[in-house]
């Protein structure tokens, strides 16, 4: 019986060994697939398009439209008319009201009847301009600018700017671009009569 005890103890060890290079295999594979699943690309979020539109309130909305909807809306102290100014300008109008709790403020730009301007501005003493920031970046993404001052998110066809201390604004730029090319043209033309003005002394 004693001569069977090497190869006894050869065959314990020999599976012993078999046994430890098998765990050692498994967890090499597991650290592996560990390693892999790091190094896997994340999944993009998808973001919301950027919003033309706060509550009841959008852009391109007609005047009668956006009267009657701040008249619905507890969260302005619209008095109708009252709030209604036209600007010497091509056919602009300005909506200005008071707003409660939340918004102290807010304005409403019309270029041929149609909002292209939306400007909220919110009760800092109530929001937080953290707290706005962090929600359109959640819902939008990261903004296309940003500085100490304002944080901007834009397409092609909106802009929406958070403003410090707290004000969100929302804008077409299809016609805010045409307003400005127009009072650019505007701009050089007045240059040119003041030339010629001068050119007759």
């Amino acid at each position: 019986m004693m001569k069977k005890k090497p190869l006894v103890l050869t065959r314990v060890f020999s599976f012993f060994l078999s046994f430890s290079l098998f765990l050692l295999s498994q967890t090499v594979m597991a650290q592996q697939e560990i390693s892999l699943g790091d190094n896997a690309p994340a999944e993009e979020k998808e973001y919301l398009d950027l919003p033309r539109q706060f509550r009841q309130l959008a852009l391109g909305m007609g005047i009668d439209d956006l009267k009657q909807n701040l008249l619905k809306d507890d969260l302005f102290h619209f008095r109708g008319d009252r709030d209604v100014s036209f600007l010497p300008i091509r056919d602009q109008t300005l909506v200005e009201t008071t707003g409660s709790l939340f918004i102290k403020r807010a304005f409403f730009q019309l270029r041929d009847g149609e909002v292209f301007i939306m400007a909220f501005s919110l009760n800092t003493q109530i929001v937080d301009h953290y707290s706005i920031f962090m929600r359109f970046t959640e819902r939008y993404g990261e903004p296309s600018y940003l500085d100490p001052r304002v944080a901007i998110w834009e397409t092609e066809e909106t802009r929406i700017a958070i403003e410090r201390p707290l004000t969100v604004k929302y804008i077409d730029k299809t016609v805010f671009d045409e307003i400005v090319s127009e009072s650019g043209l505007i701009e050089s033309g007045q240059v040119r009569l003041r030339q010629e003005f001068i050119n007759d002394f």
